[in-house]
């Protein structure tokens, strides 16, 4: 078996969670729907359809969900050619890889959006796989985005460590039996992340990279080599 590390991309390895929340913002108002921008923020991270269910009810008139979503892809895929990496996010991804580790990003971007984001974190020499919402039939929080990049890898969830930047994340990752890792770098809160089963946080990429001999990566390494 391979020792998995795993990753979701936007707010923890490509800096857009705010990009998202403006587009977001912007595609509702177009809509008529007057959203608080915290409200979005905490929303990041979960699939489309179920970001707009967390924003604007189960009760909401699904009928418009695809209008608003291409109205966010169409505002977001404007910044494409600007879209930024976390401080020292390649730099992880290729010390995770020369230490053995098979990357993986398990995210909700679609192709072309994921496309731009793996060229603004520029490290696709250290990546083995990509997950995506698409995927599964349920993403994040649920744990089937994890499940399914773990068999990509062919990696057992006693050997991954998932590192995030939402809730989502962390539920994602300890609904799955995988050791989750919070980065700040995505705007949450410590305690947010910590209350969703964070075993450890960091301040962005280039922080887990400095600590990452006392990190949960150093913990799955040793009791995988018991083993």
């Amino acid at each position: 078996m391979n020792r998995a590390a795993l990753f979701d991309v936007d707010g923890t390895l490509a800096d857009t969670n705010h990009l998202h929340v403006v587009c977001w913002w912007e595609a509702l108002r177009q809509a008529g729907h007057t959203v608080a921008t915290h409200d979005i923020h905490r929303a990041i991270g979960l699939p489309g359809d179920d970001l707009l269910a967390h924003l604007l009810g189960e009760d909401r008139d699904t009928d418009e969900d695809d209008a608003l979503t291409t109205a966010h892809d169409t505002l977001y895929a404007t910044w494409f050619d600007r879209l930024a990496a976390t401080s020292g996010a390649a730099d992880l991804l290729r010390a995770l890889d020369e230490r053995g580790w098979r990357v993986v990003l398990v995210t909700s971007a679609g192709s072309g959006e994921l496309g731009a984001l793996r060229r603004a974190v520029g490290a696709d020499d250290a990546i083995a796989a990509t997950a995506s919402a698409d995927d599964v039939e349920a993403g994040k929080p649920a744990p089937d985005p994890v499940a399914h990049a773990l068999g990509l890898v062919d990696a057992a969830a006693g050997e991954a460590v998932f590192v995030g930047d939402t809730v989502w994340d962390m539920e994602a990752a300890a609904r799955a039996g995988v050791v989750p890792v919070g980065l700040l770098c995505g705007g949450i809160p410590r305690r947010d992340l910590e209350g969703a089963g964070a075993r450890a946080v960091y301040g962005d990429p280039a922080d887990l990279l400095r600590g990452l001999e006392g990190s949960p990566f150093a913990e799955v390494s040793g009791d995988a080599e018991k083993r």
